[in-house]
């Protein structure tokens, strides 16, 4: 998914662990991401979040799309912070599922609380000739 996915390649996401459900990602924070004050403009830390939530969602074979999110930012990130995010799914129906992404900075404090629905389609991901998908 991420070969595919440009954006998260140019937030610099990488992903270090993948289970069915859950995912941790990692992402160095750059002068281009921050606002007008000098810090990591929050727009970036809520896609990183919502990159987990794609990832960590779409770990069950059928293509699976956000359908609402919310995000608070207890910590500013700045240039040069690494952020991790852990995404996990709480609760799940048959079409639904509920996650939690937590944002974090190296030293450990939170810099981003995320919530996530998602909603799983019939499509089953295409898997490319290489075998990714």
């Amino acid at each position: 998914m991420l070969a595919h996915d440009a954006f998260s390649r140019w937030l610099g996401v990488q992903i270090l662990e993948v289970a069915p459900g859950r995912v941790t990602l990692r992402m160095a924070v750059r002068d281009d991401m921050t606002n007008g004050f000098g810090v990591c403009h929050g727009g970036v830390t809520f896609a990183f979040a919502d990159s987990a939530l794609a990832f960590a969602s779409n770990t069950g074979g059928k293509v699976t799309v956000s359908i609402e999110n919310s995000v608070t930012y207890p910590a500013a990130v700045r240039v040069g912070d690494v952020l991790l995010a852990d995404a996990e799914r709480e609760a799940s129906s048959r079409r639904l599922a509920y996650y939690r992404v937590r944002v974090t900075k190296g030293d450990g404090a939170v810099v981003a609380l995320f919530r996530g629905t998602v909603f799983q389609t019939e499509q089953e991901h295409e898997v490319g000739r290489d075998g990714s998908e």
